[in-house]
């Protein structure tokens, strides 16, 4: 068996049998660029690509906006949109409340959800 010992005299004597002022390299210098690069495109596709879809898709909604459109804002402001221009939009907050809003900090619109049955009704069905 060999002693730790001599492991770490073994690894010393080869390093000190180098050519003086070389460096001590094993493999091409390019293959050990190979796993950042992997890293760099793992990154892009599960990182970066998803969000500027997520991006593109946000700017389109908020250019299809329309008169009578339910939104949700980003401050937490549920409405209706009573009137747009190119960067506001007033929004309708309550019966006779009007807030204006940029057009941007517009979050998603307020998906309809099919009514359901009150549960006296279910339980009789």
């Amino acid at each position: 068996m060999i002693d730790i010992t001599q492991l770490f005299v073994g690894t010393a004597w080869a390093e000190a049998a180098q050519a003086p002022g070389l460096p001590v390299t094993s493999g091409s210098t390019l293959m050990s660029y190979v796993p950042l690069f992997l890293i760099l495109i793992v990154f892009y596709f599960f990182m970066i690509r998803p969000q500027q879809k997520k991006l593109q898709q946000q700017e389109a909604m908020i250019k299809a906006l329309k008169k009578g459109d339910e939104v949700i804002t980003t401050g937490g402001f549920v409405g209706t949109i009573a009137k747009l221009d190119d960067d506001y939009a007033m929004l309708q907050i309550a019966d006779g409340v009007q807030v204006k809003i940029v057009r941007s900090t517009v979050a998603g619109l307020v998906a309809e959800e099919p009514k359901k049955k009150p549960k006296s009704e279910e339980k009789k069905s």
